[in-house]
């Protein structure tokens, strides 16, 4: 049985300032769930439908009624089980020896979560944000990610400072006056993707930090494509060459 302690904290965390206040998120439906349970994060509780504790007969479930998962989740249609999740500590990991993703001002929870997903798809690793993008524990995100966060290394730190850092790496900037991306030979070890915010692109303060600004070249009469798309085709055109 859910208690209304339990019920006011779960429903807490679906606000940022409690998620930070916390350490902790919240992960919804069985295939997230599954996917966390193969993961290295901390799980603290699980909150979970009969018959979805009677098949983990070796996990500590707090099994509760239907009315009950439909009161704390997020979802239109609530899926068997909740879990409440210690956030982990990120350490940006060996950038010479990979291609990386850094996201600038992203916005769109769906976009993002799209972008980890993707960068597991190509086998990417750290995703780096500038401080103002969209939380990564934003249960929006999370559910894009389909299950991806939990092979994500996802760090928030400000540009300026990590680009002063880092200028021993390519930076690959998605720009519209960059140069047609299928006639370049791009590289992925030690190299950066860098993708701007979705109505605004790279913020000015970070073009000087780009050592080749690339595009996606134009066919029909769309006026832009979306940033997760443009991801995904950028990280291609790195891995299929570099």
């Amino acid at each position: 049985m859910l208690s209304a302690n339990q019920k006011k904290f779960v429903n807490s965390l679906k606000q940022k300032k409690f998620r930070n206040q916390h350490n902790c998120f919240v992960v919804e439906g069985f295939k997230m769930v599954e996917e966390l349970l193969l993961s290295n994060f901390e799980t603290e509780t699980i909150f979970a439908l009969s018959d979805w504790a009677t098949h983990h007969p070796n996990l500590k479930v707090e099994v509760i009624s239907e009315n009950e998962l439909n009161s704390i989740s997020s979802l239109i249609t609530p899926n068997k089980v909740i879990a409440i999740v210690k956030q982990k500590e990120k350490i940006i990991s060996d950038l010479s020896q990979s291609l990386s993703i850094v996201l600038d001002d992203i916005q769109d929870p769906g976009n993002f979560g799209t972008i980890i997903r993707t960068a597991d798809w190509f086998g990417i690793t750290n995703i780096i944000c500038s401080e103002n993008c969209v939380d990564v524990y934003n249960p929006k995100v999370i559910q894009a990610t389909m299950g991806s966060l939990f092979r994500a290394n996802v760090f928030y730190t400000n540009l300026t400072t990590f680009f002063s850092k880092n200028q021993n790496l390519t930076v690959y900037g998605a720009l519209l006056n960059g140069e047609n991306v299928s006639q370049k030979k791009l590289k992925s070890k030690g190299s950066i993707l860098l993708m701007g915010n979705e109505s605004k692109g790279i913020s000015k303060n970070l073009i000087p930090f780009v050592t080749e600004k690339i595009t996606i070249p134009k066919f029909g009469k769309a006026e832009s494509l979306n940033v997760a798309t443009a991801t995904a085709i950028l990280c291609f055109e790195c891995k299929r060459l570099g």
